[in-house]
């Protein structure tokens, strides 16, 4: 906890400091990556792009500096340490690393709001960044260890043994390791980060979810092309990269599994829900369900443009026909009239109606896509009377935490 004075001071100061945020953010990113050009392989290129990097930071920082100042009531705050210790995991950050970003974050906050910020000040702020500093470096080095890796070498080489496409602008890359020892272990709903040289540009760092249970010794990864839509959304390096170039035997450096939206034990009724490519994860659960609990309920439903936009649909149904209960139910925006119904799916067109998911009140349910998404079904499951703890969800991309989020 923060000490008494420092407390106050950063209660008194952390309204000023929420308000310009978004700019703190934007002046520490500007500067840092321009003085230390080597941190740019931690950083999506594409997120700094969109500003979802800095904007994910700004809360993560209000966030915390809430909760220590009796301000974050209801705030997932260990969600939120758990999820970041994952993700910096992921890209191999190590402790010394904190240093430079929190020399870089204070000296954004006194540019920005120039004299305003005395000694006093800086000390209290200075003392809350090493607070969540010293938090997520031991939660990472405990992740590192269970992992058997250490955060100066988080890498391991894969050999492409399959490449599949599986929709349009979508592919699977089956992976084996490089070396004699077998594929690391894994809970579905993982992912495993990517590191790929891109040429001018240096390593680059994505995250993708394995889309298959564990199984046979090898890894699977299901990638979308990130297709550039607007001036502010580039189209993705890494993704780009893979489709264009990565072919079967070629070899990618991957790291370790990491990522929290890991199947709870249990043997409550099921709901996993995605959008787009936020179907990976939910395969490999649905699969892992399938091998080792063929008795247990599960709806899975999800929401594409159309057919040609769907991928893994039919490890879906394979996955659901092992099952002794199992709903499939599916929402195409904009069908064709082309789309054929595989025989166990259960159609709709347009949106997804939240209101005709079936529920349990036992029900745990897992979501996984665009954010919207996920906020507009989140809120429906609430209101139709499902605990928040009975809902977990995975944000591709940087996280948005705010002070006022719930659990």
């Amino acid at each position: 906890m923060l000490s008494p004075a420092n407390e106050e001071i950063v209660r008194a100061t952390l309204p000023v400091v929420q308000q310009h945020l978004e700019t703190i953010t934007g002046v520490f990113y500007d500067t840092m990556l321009t003085e230390r050009p080597e941190l740019l392989e931690v950083f999506s290129r594409s997120a700094q792009a969109t500003g979802a990097q800095r904007q994910a930071l700004a809360g993560a920082v209000a966030a915390f500096a809430a909760t220590q100042v009796g301000a974050g009531a209801g705030l997932p705050i260990d969600v939120m340490v758990e999820r970041i210790a994952h993700r910096h995991a992921s890209l191999g950050i190590r402790p010394e690393q904190y240093t430079i970003v929190g020399k870089y974050l204070l000296n954004a906050v006194a540019t920005v709001l120039g004299d305003a910020v005395t000694p006093d000040i800086a000390a209290a702020w200075d003392e809350l960044y090493w607070l969540f500093a010293v938090r997520l470096i031991g939660r990472e080095a405990r992740l590192y260890a269970e992992a058997g890796v250490t955060s100066d070498e988080p890498w391991r080489e894969f050999t492409v043994a399959h490449r599949r496409n599986e929709a349009d602008d979508t592919v699977s890359f089956v992976l084996t390791p490089a070396d004699d020892h077998p594929a690391p272990a894994f809970t579905p709903g993982q992912y495993v980060t990517v590191a790929v040289e891109l040429p001018g540009i240096g390593r680059q760092l994505r995250q993708y979810s394995l889309s298959q249970a564990p199984s046979g010794g090898a890894l699977r990864i299901t990638v979308r092309r990130a297709r550039a839509t607007a001036p502010d959304t580039p189209e993705g390096l890494v993704s780009t990269h893979l489709h264009d170039h990565v072919r079967e035997g070629d070899q990618l450096l991957l790291s370790a599994p990491y990522g929290d939206l890991t199947l709870r034990p249990g043997t409550n009724p099921l709901v996993l829900i995605s959008a787009g490519v936020g179907i990976t994860p939910i395969a490999a659960i649905l699969d892992h369900i399938a091998r080792t609990q063929p008795t247990r309920d599960v709806i899975a439903v999800h929401a594409e443009n159309d057919a040609t936009r769907h991928p893994l649909r039919n490890d879906i149904i394979s996955s659901g026909a092992r099952l002794r209960s199992f709903r499939h139910l599916v929402w195409y925006a904009h069908p064709t009239s082309n789309d054929a119904t595989p025989e166990g799916i259960e159609l709709h067109t347009g949106h997804v109606e939240a209101d005709a998911i079936p529920l349990h009140p036992d029900t745990e349910a897992y979501l996984c896509g665009p954010v919207p998404f996920m906020q507009a079904i989140r809120t429906n499951l609430r209101q139709r009377g499902l605990p928040t703890e009975q809902i977990r969800y995975e944000v591709f991309g940087a996280d948005q935490w705010t002070p006022t989020q719930a659990a």
